[in-house]
Formats: structure tokens, C-alpha cells, sequence
């Protein structure tokens, strides 16, 4: 599960079926022998998605990094045209989160090849959905990704996606709106059944105390759907 880990930071690749702030959290601390030892949680993945994350071990790696995600979020508003920048926007993202998708179907003219997908989402609680709306207003959020399709075999296809804003189930409903659901996700209409075939597969981000920049990805999975 590990696959980077010095005094200020651990990179892992998170399970599918493994909360990233309770199960994770308690495994490394079960894993460093240490229960009471620092967690500090950067970003978050569904249960059901697996894939890389980085979490801080001490509260300044956790200040630092955490400032890294929100200087993204601020980028990426600015080059979405979503507000105007200020002094301190950074030119570009920090902090860079790609994702890997099986969609149902071939691009076709609701989804072209590659692009970007902007819309309104409502987060409804009471029915654990999040469902796309036509315009702004009270609960309502942007939300925006850019996406590529690698491959496609005519029934299912591999998108590549990179998040500009980070809404709760975003890429799943995104898709799904437009008639491409994810494999495996029968919330939002697959017919699929099985595991989400979501992936976190690559994280960009500055090292906290270093100032290096580090870079994570993970190759495609062997097994169903990801093998078509």
C-alpha cells in the first residue's frame, strides 16, 4: 500500500473498499505501531475508489500541503474563468490530481474525445446522491474537469481526467449525465456490477519541507474492466 514515505509525508495507494479518513488513518497508525501518531488528511477519495493519496505526519507538512490544495483550486479558477485572479494565485496548479475512468460507450456527441466538462451540481444528503441542476443556487456548486479518451473499444472506453474543482461524487454524476456512466457504478446508472472502476493514478505536488516537486502515477490495472 505504501509507495512513498519519509518523516514529513506518506503516499500510498489506497484500496478500494477502505474509508481514506477513518480505515487509512487507522491502518497507519496500526502499520508504524504508534496509535496516537499525526494523520493529517490532505484530500479525500470514496470508499469505493482506489488510488494514490498523501497524507502529512506532522501539522506543518499538513499546513503546507493543504495550502498547496487550495493555491490549485484558486489556479484553476482563474484558468476556468471562474474569478479573477489576485497577487498570491499561483501561475500554475501545485498540487495536481489525475484520475483514470472505465466509461460505458464509445465518444460520441455528448462526449467527444477529449474536453471539458462544466456543470451545476446539488449535493442532496438525505438520499446520499448528487444530482446535476441547470443553474446556481442555494447548495448548488460548480464543477469542472478536463478529460481525455485514450482507448476505447467501441462498448467501454479509458478516460484520463484531471479535477479542477473537488466536488463529492463529481466525476461519477459528470459522466453519467451524459449517458457514460462508470463501470460498476449502479448509483448512477451503470449495469455494470462490480467495483467503480475509479482510480486515483497520478499525484503532482511540492515536497512541504524539500521544495521538490514529487510525482506519483500508477499504470493502468491487469484485471476486468481495466484489461479490454
Amino acid at each position: 500500500m505504501i509507495v512513498y514515505e519519509d518523516d514529513a509525508l506518506v503516499v500510498l495507494n489506497k484500496p478500494a473498499g477502505l474509508s481514506s479518513e477513518g480505515d487509512v488513518p487507522a491502518a497507519l497508525r496500526k502499520l508504524w505501531g504508534r496509535p496516537d501518531a499525526y494523520v493529517g488528511i490532505i484530500h479525500r477519495l470514496d470508499t469505493g475508489v482506489s488510488g494514490l493519496m498523501v497524507y502529512a505526519k506532522t501539522p506543518k507538512a499538513a499546513a503546507a500541503l493543504t495550502k498547496q490544495v487550495t493555491q490549485s483550486q484558486e489556479a484553476y479558477a482563474v484558468l476556468d474563468g471562474r474569478t479573477e485572479p489576485s497577487k498570491n494565485t499561483p501561475a500554475a496548479p501545485p498540487f495536481i490530481k489525475q484520475y483514470r475512468a472505465v466509461l460505458a460507450g464509445a465518444p460520441d456527441e455528448l462526449l467527444p474525445e477529449a474536453g471539458v466538462l462544466r456543470d451545476y451540481l446539488f449535493k442532496d444528503s438525505r438520499k446520499g446522491r448528487v444530482f446535476p441542476v441547470s443553474r446556481p443556487r442555494k447548495g448548488v456548486r460548480e464543477a469542472v474537469l478536463e478529460y481525455r479518451i485514450s482507448a476505447t473499444n467501441g462498448t467501454l472506453s479509458l478516460a484520463d481526467i484531471t479535477l479542477h474543482t473537488g466536488r463529492t461524487h463529481q466525476i461519477r454524476v459528470q459522466f453519467a449525465s451524459r449517458k457514460h456512466p462508470l463501470w460498476g457504478d449502479g448509483k448512477y446508472g451503470s449495469r455494470y456490477k462490480g467495483a467503480i472502476a475509479l482510480q486515483s493514478a497520478r499525484l503532482c505536488f511540492i515536497h512541504p519541507e524539500t521544495g521538490k516537486k514529487l510525482e506519483f502515477a500508477l499504470e493502468v490495472p491487469p484485471q476486468e474492466p481495466w484489461n479490454f
